[in-house]
């Protein structure tokens, strides 16, 4: 590094500028490197490249800090909802009482999906993933909203971004009562947002589905953990697919489609299915000690982060949470003392202290989830509802910015150099 004062970086005999944000890691802008030295960088996996300049969405992982706009993830987690998260990840600032009425009232108003659509989800097998039927549902929802598919247009961009969130919880929903051959219901613009996924999911045609509070805001909090996380892959896939101009519903389709893999969208699912093997606390010593076993493939789902070197802020507010649904729901599960006493036991261990392997999010999340009534397959499709919030957030911003090109990351070749073609009878 240069002379702090120039704040450049030296490569070579080429100086690059070193930018800064308003908190966080300084970056070297080496957009001119390859044309002024030749070269590129390799990174695999991004890993140490900022993809582009965002004012959404802040880690860091070190402290285990996650804020949305400058606001801490558990204050909005325990005092906001969803959709005053919703908004403010769309429009840079905390509404006001009369703000947040008329953005709840407009997605209220964009939740029913085209009736044709129902007949689109009538051509998937009974059991297909719902991820499956997410990825097509909604990429399909640009060939019937063609008045909110030019790029180019603010209104169109905010009206799109509308539909999206408003959408995908009906979407959700008619995935599981597809699942299970159950008629799909309506939604109830009375309802809250979750509270009316909630009735869409678990309601039935033939007798009224009361909302259970507790749960209602436990689904919502874990709406508002899940909103938005900086550029994670799925993230990267929306800004990647948005660079080239496709239309947003597309964007939001590849999204869903990154989501869906296990090291992404499906751990909660995982760590689930962890808990669920080891059964009983009193079991928990072995599986410990499996975990510390290099040669056992074992590994604790739901501990560590690919960002967080602490404990994950997220993890806290579902602690408390999983408790209150335990409690009203009157449910008695081991699985859920099983988690306690395996962080417990875990975070006095000097072992995962000194790997820095804490709790997420993903810990507690299914088993909250699983307490509603999801099935496993589920977990992913509601994670894809949550994220639609940020995907669109962060397309609108990328849109916006004059800075922005498409997406074409390079490569170190490593194959056979230049050959001659050799026909087919001489080889």
């Amino acid at each position: 590094m240069s002379d702090a004062d120039t704040q450049t970086m030296t490569i070579g005999d080429k100086q690059y500028p070193v930018r800064h944000g308003s908190v966080g890691p300084a970056v070297t802008d080496i957009r001119k490197l390859y044309a002024q030295t030749g070269m590129f960088t390799y990174d695999p996996g991004f890993t140490s490249t900022a993809s582009c300049e965002s004012t959404l969405t802040y880690i860091d992982g070190d402290e285990g800090v996650l804020l949305h706009r400058g606001y801490p993830i558990g204050q909005l987690a325990e005092q906001s909802s969803f959709m005053e998260v919703a908004y403010l990840l769309l429009n840079h600032e905390l509404p006001s009482a009369a703000e947040l009425d008329k953005f709840t009232y407009t997605i209220s108003r964009h939740t029913m999906l085209h009736e044709q659509l129902a007949q689109f989800y009538r051509g998937f097998r009974r059991d297909a993933h719902p991820m499956a039927i997410m990825c097509g549902v909604v990429g399909a929802l640009s060939a019937f909203y063609h008045d909110s598919t030019d790029i180019a247009d603010p209104h169109q961009r905010m009206i799109a971004s509308h539909r999206l969130i408003a959408k995908m919880p009906t979407i959700a929903a008619m995935a599981y009562k597809y699942s299970v051959g159950q008629p799909f219901l309506y939604p109830d613009n009375s309802l809250s947002y979750t509270g009316n996924f909630l009735r869409m999911t678990f309601g039935v045609p033939a007798e009224p589905y009361e909302v259970n509070p507790v749960v209602e805001r436990a689904l919502d909090r874990i709406f508002i953990l899940h909103a938005d996380h900086e550029q994670n892959a799925s993230t990267s896939t929306v800004r990647l697919a948005g660079s080239s101009g496709a239309n947003p519903f597309a964007c939001i389709a590849a999204g869903i489609a990154c989501l869906w893999g296990p090291a992404h969208g499906g751990a909660n699912e995982a760590a689930l299915n962890m808990l669920r093997e080891i059964g009983t606390p009193d079991r928990i010593p072995e599986y410990i000690a499996r975990a510390k076993d290099k040669n056992d493939p074992f590994r604790l789902m739901g501990f560590g982060h690919r960002v967080y070197k602490n404990y994950d802020p997220r993890a806290t507010v579902m602690q408390k949470t999983v408790r209150e649904v335990f409690d009203s729901l009157g449910v008695s599960d081991p699985v859920f003392e099983t988690a306690l006493q395996l962080e417990e036991i875990a975070l006095k261990d000097e072992y995962f202290a000194e790997k820095k392997l804490f709790p997420n999010v993903d810990f507690y999340s299914g088993v909250i989830l699983s307490a509603i009534g999801f099935p496993t397959t589920m977990f992913t499709a509601l994670f894809a509802l949550a994220r639609t919030v940020g995907w669109v957030a962060q397309w609108n911003e990328m849109i916006s910015d004059p800075e922005q090109k498409i997406g074409r990351p390079r490569q170190l070749y490593t194959g056979p150099t230049q050959r001659d073609y050799v026909p087919v009878g001489e080889r």
